[in-house]
């Protein structure tokens, strides 16, 4: 056996061992939600223990201003519960739903669609408006949004909210600690560099995620104040119930205040089936807004 065989063979070695320890997060069968979480988790400890452990002002700070550092350490772990708590919740899948329903409930709503469901070809139950088969859950999922991977779970009509709420927590961690960051080199730029060097590299981390997370936020605040989903939006040409529909009509828009109450306040049942519009609500969620429909909130 040559040199280069042996070094050949231990590099594929290592690189299975890798794969195993790291596997590809597109994979839904290799992943590990768990070590993502772990992952996560770990990110966040490492980014808060090489601040308090370089930066010796901000340990001063602590004993001067201690409801700054309260408040930051607050926010950190309603951050990391807020993850959790999103994580393991349900976004409603459509078996529950059909289960929970009362046989009044369950005949009156395949009457109101009866004549316009599909019926899901792998799972082989009948699909309501807005409802998705998730392929990395292998479930049926109402008002399906997207299959989150850094938090293991989907996100549909019962965990939207929180969803937002954790990415909402995240972005102003993340721009906290950047500005903790900026503090940081701003005072201790020339004492020592490879301190410096470490804090610049997490400093761009943290700027590149904070752009991302920026804009996903406002991304899904839009989604919320129109009613609509990532899915809807992205494959709106795709869904069967929304090619007939003007790509500039949001559908299931019920005005912003409304969308907001719903979003926010009324989700107490997660297992709520929409109804698609009828052609004279589409013919007039189509019709532009006037002066008189802004004086009468008709867009709210």
């Amino acid at each position: 056996m040559t040199i280069t065989s042996v070094c050949q063979s231990f590099f594929n070695g290592a690189l299975d061992r890798c794969y195993r320890l790291s596997p590809c997060l597109a994979d839904p069968a290799t992943r590990s939600s768990l070590g993502l979480k772990v992952a996560l988790v770990m990110l966040h400890l490492i980014y808060v223990g090489i601040l308090f452990l370089f930066d010796n002002h901000l340990i001063d700070k602590t004993k001067q201003d201690p409801w700054y550092i309260a408040l930051y350490l607050l926010l950190f772990i309603a951050t990391l519960v807020q993850y959790f708590v999103t994580s393991g919740s349900s976004p409603g899948y459509v078996l529950d739903a059909m289960r929970a329903l009362n046989e009044k409930n369950a005949v009156f709503a395949k009457a109101s669609m009866t004549a316009k469901t599909l019926t899901c070809s792998y799972c082989n139950v009948e699909q309501p408006p807005r409802a998705k088969h998730c392929h990395d859950c292998d479930k049926c999922v109402l008002q399906f949004d997207h299959h989150c991977v850094w938090l293991g779970t989907c996100i549909g009509w019962g965990n939207h909210c929180r969803f937002w709420w954790y990415i909402c927590e995240e972005t102003a961690l993340c721009l906290w600690t950047d500005i903790l960051c900026i503090a940081y080199l701003k005072a201790n730029i020339i004492r020592a560099w490879w301190k410096d060097a470490i804090m610049i590299l997490l400093l761009v981390i943290l700027s590149i995620s904070l752009i991302f997370l920026l804009l996903f936020l406002l991304f899904h605040s839009y989604l919320i104040l129109t009613n609509q989903t990532t899915y809807e939006l992205v494959r709106r040409r795709r869904i069967p119930y929304l090619r007939g529909i003007p790509e500039r009509v949001y559908p299931f828009s019920k005005g912003v205040c409304r969308n907001l109450y719903e979003f926010c306040c009324a989700r107490s049942n997660i297992y709520k089936l929409e109804r698609l519009p009828t052609a004279i609500e589409i013919e007039e969620k189509s019709r532009p807004h006037t002066c008189l429909d802004f004086l009468t909130c008709r867009c709210c």
